[in-house]
C-alpha cells in the first residue's frame, strides 16, 4: 500500500534556490517513487501569518504553482493544488487545537524567532501556524514530508497531536517524519542565517540569469582565501555548501584543500559556480516560458488537483468529526 506524502511552500511570490534545494528536490525524489503518493500544496493561507501584500497573493500563489510544474512535479503523478481552496485544512485544525496548549506554541523556538521578526504583527494566526501545519499534513494522513530541518519543531507538533487524537479518539493518524534532501538547510548568501526572501542580498532566484546570479554571488562575503582551517560559518562556508551542491563534492575537497594550501581564487570560485548553478535552471527556465504561454493549462491543474485533494480531505475531517462527537 502507498504511502502518502505531503509537502507546500508559502505562497511569497516565485521560488529561491532554498526552496528548490530544501524541498522541491525532495518533492521530485518521492514524486518517482511508486511507493508514494504525493500531495504538493502552495500554502497561501501560511503566508499570510506574516505581513504581506493582498493585492499579489493570487498571482504570488499561481507564481509557485507555474514554478512547481517547470521544476517537474507532474500532476499525473502528484495532486498540485492551492491550501486555501480546501477548507477542511482550516475546519480539523480548529479541531485539532483542542490537544495541544497555548504554551506549547509560545515555546517553539520557530515562533519565537517570528516574534523577533515581526514584533508588530504577533498575531494569533502566527501562534497557530503549527497546528494548521498539522493538519495540512494529517489530513491526507501524511507519514513523510519533504521540508527543510527548521521545520522539524512543527513536525513534533504534528507527531503530538496525531498521537493524543490516536490515543483519545481511536483515529489511525501517522507519525509524521521530515523527510530529508541533500540540501536540507540552505545557508544565507549573506553569511548568516538560512537563504529567505524577507533577507535583502541572501537568496538566488529561480528565474535568474547568469549576470544575475554572478552579481549576488559576487556580494557573498569572504575572507582573504587562506588559512589554517577551512571555515565552518558565514559566506566562505556557504560558497563551500553550493559548491558542493552544484559541482559536486570532489570539486568542494579541492577548493578546501586550496584554503589550507596557496589559497582559494574567489573570482574563479564564484563563475565557476555560477555558471553550474544557471546550467542546472535552464531547463526550468525554459519550460517556465512554456507554461506562462499556456495559461489554461496552469487553470485546469489548479482546478483538478483541488478536486483530488478535497476528495481526500474531506473523508479525513469526516472521520474525525464523528470520532469527537460532532458527526452525524
Amino acid at each position: 500500500m502507498q504511502k502518502r506524502v505531503l509537502s507546500g511552500i508559502r505562497a511569497t511570490g516565485r521560488l529561491h534556490l532554498g526552496n528548490y534545494l530544501g524541498a522541491v528536490k525532495g518533492m521530485l525524489e518521492l514524486q518517482s517513487d511508486p511507493n508514494y503518493e504525493t500531495f504538493y500544496m502552495v500554502a497561501d493561507l501560511h503566508a499570510i501569518t506574516t505581513p504581506y501584500d493582498p493585492k499579489t497573493l493570487a498571482s504570488n500563489t499561481r507564481e509557485v504553482i507555474i514554478d512547481y510544474l517547470a521544476i517537474g512535479i507532474d500532476p499525473e503523478k502528484s495532486t498540485i493544488f492551492i491550501q486555501s481552496q480546501i477548507p477542511e485544512h482550516t475546519e480539523l485544525s480548529y479541531l485539532f487545537s483542542t490537544a495541544v496548549t497555548v504554551a506549547r506554541m509560545q515555546h517553539l523556538p520557530t515562533f519565537k524567532e517570528k516574534v523577533k521578526q515581526h514584533p508588530e504583527n504577533v498575531s494569533m494566526a502566527l501562534l497557530y501556524y503549527p497546528v494548521l501545519m498539522a493538519a495540512d499534513i494529517l489530513i491526507y494522513k501524511a507519514s513523510l514530508v519533504p521540508v527543510g530541518v527548521d521545520q522539524e519543531p512543527h513536525l513534533e507538533v504534528s507527531r503530538e497531536i496525531a498521537g493524543k487524537l490516536n490515543e483519545r479518539f481511536k483515529l489511525d493518524f501517522p507519525e509524521p517524519q521530515r523527510f530529508a534532501t541533500k540540501g536540507e538547510y540552505i545557508p544565507s548568501l549573506v553569511g548568516e542565517g538560512k537563504m529567505s526572501k524577507s533577507v535583502e542580498g541572501s537568496f538566488i532566484n529561480l528565474n535568474d540569469d547568469l549576470e544575475t546570479i554572478k552579481k549576488r554571488l559576487a556580494a557573498a562575503p569572504t575572507d582573504s582565501g587562506q588559512g589554517e582551517s577551512v571555515p565552518s560559518k558565514g559566506g566562505v562556508a556557504t560558497l563551500l555548501k553550493f559548491v558542493e551542491l552544484f559541482q559536486g563534492a570532489g570539486k568542494c575537497a579541492e577548493y578546501e584543500k586550496a584554503y589550507t594550501g596557496d589559497g582559494i581564487r574567489y573570482g574563479d570560485l564564484k563563475n565557476g559556480l555560477a555558471q553550474a548553478i544557471f546550467e542546472e535552471l535552464t531547463p526550468i527556465q525554459e519550460k517556465r516560458k512554456e507554461l506562462e504561454a499556456n495559461p489554461e493549462y496552469v487553470d485546469k491543474v489548479i482546478t483538478e488537483g483541488a478536486q483530488k485533494a478535497r476528495q481526500v480531505a474531506s473523508q479525513t475531517l469526516q472521520e474525525v468529526k464523528t470520532a469527537m462527537g460532532l458527526g452525524r
